[in-house]
């Protein structure tokens, strides 16, 4: 059941959705009625938070198992006492999955109140703590040690620093305050949330990296999907990762680092650069690269992110939502030039648009002769969206994560409790972000 209104988009956007998603092919395969309610159902999945929390576990330095009886320990913490599932993934050996549990609809609504940016919103709908960067507003009387009631300002609308706000604003639940009104507002430095989402983790076993190869990450910030190549492939090899931003470019370092991974290899860089156009040979291995210098290739693309969850409002103007095919045919056509003959590409969005993803796939096999599609293993999503032409046999080598596919839910303890294994590893499969990923293999040199 829903708790959430809808996702709210521009106009123009919403009606740019709706055609991709009732496009012909859609209408005349489904009936105008139902591609209508499969396309409502979708924008109302995008504003609640997926069924499960991800874990990757980097097996280069614990077991999975190890793991495992950590996050037990502190959910039983957490839960006083009460046993909360974790499930190894069958399909990804190295994943672990956590119901969320929720959301509870007794909750007595505080007069003392805190307002969150959307961002940290979100955050908090996939379990994380409010930390002080991510509060835009608090009532002026609140004093460490209050019980207040946490809303997100999913509009934007509101002034930091503000004593009371009456905007748009969407009720999260309830928590304590550690911190005074005044402690708040002293002006620390921003932080920033990262999530794990389950297509994140199957891109990179699609990609299936060997040992001794060499791999180029051609967008990599934040680098998680760098660290999985890494460590699937044993850290022995070569790891490229390149991304245009210096700040990013260095987290992934941090991370590696931490990690204790020394295949991996990051440098600032702007993808669309990163073909070498003479022959002279560069012997440090720094970019920009020759032609055909890598086995696989990772294009997990910049894209307009429509598929995140939960995201109860998006402000992007239409030209900002179509500005991405452009850039990704750029970085498709280096990253096609940049493959062995005989290697892999995977391509991947984080969204849910025709224009992103099946088109591209459409694009791309008729630029480039020398790709072929190829099925995918595991395949976990759905197949292919139809309307930009591909066959079905084409859509079936796809994979399109669609949250729709099942109904919002609410999950609490005695729930799970009756839930069969398999039945939560279905749901955790299909109620995951909005996501796309296509993987070629190059036949024959460019």
């Amino acid at each position: 059941m829903s708790i959430f209104p809808k996702i709210s988009l521009r106009l123009e956007v919403e009606r740019y959705l709706k055609e991709g998603f009732m496009n012909k092919e859609v209408v005349s395969a489904l009936g105008k009625q139902e591609a209508e309610r499969r396309f409502e159902t979708l924008l109302n999945h995008l504003s609640h938070p997926p069924s499960f929390t991800t874990v990757r576990v980097n097996t280069h330095l614990a077991s999975v198992q190890h793991v495992k009886n950590l996050l037990l320990d502190e959910l039983r913490k957490q839960f006083n006492g009460l046993s909360v599932p974790i499930l190894q993934h069958p399909d990804l050996q190295d994943v672990l999955l956590i119901p969320i549990i929720g959301p509870r609809r007794n909750i007595k609504k505080q007069q003392c109140e805190a307002v969150v940016g959307a961002q940290c919103g979100n955050a908090v709908l996939r379990g994380a703590h409010v930390y002080v960067p991510g509060i835009v507003s608090a009532s002026k009387f609140m004093k460490a040690g209050d019980v207040i009631s946490v809303y997100s300002d999913i509009k934007g609308k509101c002034k930091k620093g503000a004593k009371e706000f009456d905007g748009t604003k969407v009720f999260l639940g309830n928590g304590i305050s550690e911190l005074s009104r005044k402690e708040i507002f002293n002006g620390l430095p921003e932080l920033k949330y990262v999530v794990k989402n389950l297509p994140s983790a199957v891109v990179t076993h699609v990609l299936d990296p060997q040992p001794g190869e060499k791999i180029l990450d051609l967008c990599a910030a934040p680098g998680g999907k760098t660290t999985h190549i890494a460590a699937l492939m044993h850290d022995q090899g070569e790891v490229i990762a390149l991304d245009k931003i210096s700040n990013k470019v260095e987290k992934i370092k941090q991370n590696a680092l931490l990690l204790g991974l020394n295949s991996i290899k990051a440098f600032c860089f702007d993808g669309t650069k990163a073909l070498k156009l003479d022959m002279v040979k560069d012997a440090e291995g720094k970019p920009p690269f020759l032609r055909e210098s890598f086995d696989r290739i990772l294009l997990d693309a910049p894209c307009s992110g429509m598929g995140q969850r939960p995201n109860m409002a998006c402000s992007w103007t239409l030209k900002e939502v179509t500005s991405y095919q452009p850039l990704q045919r750029k970085l498709f056509t280096v990253a096609v030039e940049l493959l062995k003959p005989g290697g892999v590409l995977v391509y991947s969005t984080c969204t849910i648009t025709l224009a992103e993803n099946e088109e591209q796939v459409a694009w791309a096999l008729e630029t480039f002769p020398c790709l072929q599609l190829q099925p995918q293993e595991p395949q976990i999503g759905g197949e292919g969206m139809m309307g930009a032409g591909l066959s079905f046999e084409q859509l079936k080598q796809l994979q399109r994560f669609d949250p729709s596919v099942v109904p919002v839910r609410d999950t609490d303890i005695a729930s799970l409790g009756d839930a069969g294994i398999e039945d939560m590893i279905w749901l955790a499969n299909k109620d995951c972000i909005g996501f796309f990923i296509a993987k070629f293999i190059k036949c024959k040199s460019t």
